[in-house]
């Protein structure tokens, strides 16, 4: 029953870090795009779901290289950390 748990809260993880990962990447391609009325809703939901995340990354990083935004890639990757990292501390319950 345990194993189960674990099993489930790993996919969990792993699901929430695809979904979010794909939000970010639609909220960069969006905040280059301007959009049509149709769509601006889509756009400002993943504004509030990214945006603060985003921020975050923002702050701790010291540089913008020639106007260049590199928040979202380190952002991206450090998901990718976390899940590898949650990933393997449930697996040393099983």
């Amino acid at each position: 029953m345990l194993l189960d748990a674990i099993s489930e809260v790993e996919l969990f993880v792993d699901v929430f870090v695809g979904v979010y990962t794909l939000a970010l990447i639609a909220f960069i391609i969006t905040s280059w795009l301007p959009m049509p009325y149709a769509l601006r809703g889509l756009q400002r939901f993943l504004h509030e779901a990214c945006a603060p995340y985003l921020r975050l990354w923002r702050r701790l990083l010291p540089f913008s290289a020639g106007g260049i935004d590199f928040s979202p890639i380190v952002a991206i990757f450090a998901l990718g950390a976390l899940d590898r990292i949650i990933t393997a501390v449930l697996e040393q319950f099983h």
